[in-house]
């Protein structure tokens, strides 16, 4: 399920933003797409606030294409003038078509040399209705005939991901690597692989990820029981989260963020 604004630490804040599921085809090689359109008044600008999901996103812009690392702390970008940006949050069996190291990617990004998905994306997001739709379709063949067949370790590298950060997710890197049948390094090995994080700091960021939406959207929610719910220690322990990786405490958070 595409969960809309998850990540998106303000979303009330947001210009035209928009999820889509990808088709059939392009399932196991992308979570989702995700589109933001912006038009801002001359002179200003519109800070995009994200605590991003632990994975690299794949980005077309209007002068190029980027793909980003997964990243450890909050980040943000600063929206001027009148833009758009086509992304593909990746799954891991296509990581490994497109990087050699992730790791190395890691709060960094990089330009990434696919003129023709520029050019093709670019043209459908030039105008008119099911824009967005019909981009999404020109990225979406773009990365299966770049990835090829997905094998049985793309396939296995998927499985490890969905079980640290599906529904019903592992709560340890112990539990998700008995739900694998691998041991605990071998876990490692692969999240370094097709990721470039640990498992214990991709289930970091998805009980962040987690905490940030429940305080958000339930502003009446005690912060001991949401810290219960989601595996904290205690309420300490998810104040300490959300200041080391947020920069702010999660009642300042949930005051800034209109609940």
């Amino acid at each position: 399920m595409v969960n809309p604004t998850r990540g998106v630490l303000y979303p009330a804040r947001l210009p035209q933003f928009h999820r889509l599921p990808p088709a059939p085809a392009t399932a196991e090689l992308a979570a989702w797409f995700w589109i933001p359109e912006w038009d801002v008044e001359p002179g200003r600008s519109s800070r995009q606030d994200i605590v991003s999901y632990p994975a690299l996103n794949l980005v077309v812009e209007q002068d190029g294409v980027v793909l980003a690392g997964a990243t450890t702390t909050a980040s943000h970008r600063d929206l001027r003038g009148r833009g758009w940006a086509v992304g593909a949050l990746l799954r891991p069996a296509a990581v490994a078509a497109l990087v050699e190291d992730p790791a190395a990617l890691v709060d960094r990004s990089r330009p990434f040399d696919a003129p023709e998905l520029c050019t093709a994306v670019a043209a459908a997001m030039a105008g008119g209705d099911g824009h967005r739709e019909r981009a999404v379709a020109a990225f979406s063949a773009w990365l299966v005939r770049r990835v090829g067949p997905v094998r049985a370790a793309g396939r296995h590298a998927n499985a490890l991901v969905d079980v640290l950060l599906g529904e019903g997710a592992a709560d340890t890197p112990e539990e998700a690597a008995t739900r694998l049948a691998v041991s605990v390094r071998t876990l490692q090995r692969l999240t370094h692989r097709h990721v470039g994080l640990s498992p214990a700091a991709m289930i970091r960021r998805r009980r962040l990820q987690e905490a940030a939406q429940r305080i958000r959207e339930q502003p009446e929610a005690d912060l001991a029981s949401v810290a219960a719910e989601l595996g904290y220690a205690d309420h300490a322990h998810l104040t300490r989260d959300f200041r080391a990786v947020l920069g702010v405490a999660p009642r300042s958070y949930r005051a800034e963020a209109g609940g």
